[in-house]
């Protein structure tokens, strides 16, 4: 079985050896089959990702010798003989990979297995189930920006689905009762996300639990500041309600949220 990393820069390992695609083509036509997995993607699909509006000439054989190079590397790094996982159709290409072999997909179905659990399931394992899986993420998607509309797309979605890791996490902290622990992460996810409001609501309920009323009140002005200032808007009811809480000292900040 091989491992194909995404969240991060884009490998392919396999127990004897760790494979870096080279050469922005090379990288970008290994994400849109993976984004893809399983699926046929159209041979204009990917001329479009590989090389926008400036493609070579003759850029059906130039795609086809990414194909053959790309699949010449996954022989290499599969350990038994077999038809290859890169599968030609008259229409396109399809990689087969399963779920499990995807670092996103892994991921993926363990932020949906975590989502469907019972309220008052124990948050200590949950926390130390997503902390693992967040281990998965190792830096920019794909490295860096690679190919078009496609990969953006699956960037996207990727981001998306770690910050859903992340809100489940900090809930589970809260629950657990390590609201100190998670005050500086989620600080330093603010400096990432600064209108996160989400991050921005666990942060306040973290520091008023700390015995730090002030501060918390302090995170939600300094987003009323930013959003009147630049942009002319108002925190939502939500992050109101939670600067109210605050200042009434509303018990149910002390509760799970």
């Amino acid at each position: 079985m091989l491992s194909f990393h995404v969240l991060g820069p884009i490998e392919i390992g396999s127990p004897r050896q760790t494979l870096r695609p080279r050469g922005p083509q090379q990288r970008t036509l290994l994400v849109v089959l993976l984004a893809n997995a399983r699926r046929l993607v159209p041979i204009e699909s990917l001329i479009d990702e590989l090389w926008g509006d400036k493609p070579p000439r003759h850029v059906e054989n130039a795609l086809q010798a990414h194909i053959s190079r790309l699949r010449q590397q996954l022989a290499l790094l599969e350990s038994a003989d077999g038809p290859s996982r890169l599968v030609t159709h008259p229409s396109g290409y399809r990689l087969m990979v399963a779920d499990e072999e995807v670092d996103a997909a892994v991921l993926a179905a363990g932020v949906e297995r975590i989502r469907s659990r019972p309220q008052d399931d124990d948050p200590a394992v949950t926390v130390r189930e997503l902390r693992r899986m967040l281990e998965l993420w190792r830096g920019p998607v794909f490295g860096g920006p690679v190919g078009g509309r496609l990969c953006r797309a699956a960037a996207t979605r990727y981001e998306e689905m770690r910050l859903a890791a992340l809100e489940l996490l900090f809930d589970s902290e809260l629950r657990n009762g390590d609201h100190v622990r998670i005050i500086p992460e989620l600080q330093a996810l603010l400096t990432e996300d600064f209108y996160k409001e989400r991050f921005r609501q666990q942060l306040m309920v973290a520091l008023y639990r700390s015995g730090r009323q002030a501060d918390a009140l302090a995170v939600y002005r300094e987003l009323w500041r930013r959003l009147t200032d630049d942009l002319g808007l108002e925190p939502s009811p939500t992050m109101r309600d939670y600067e109210r809480a605050i200042l009434d000292q509303d018990p149910m900040l002390d509760s799970a949220l």
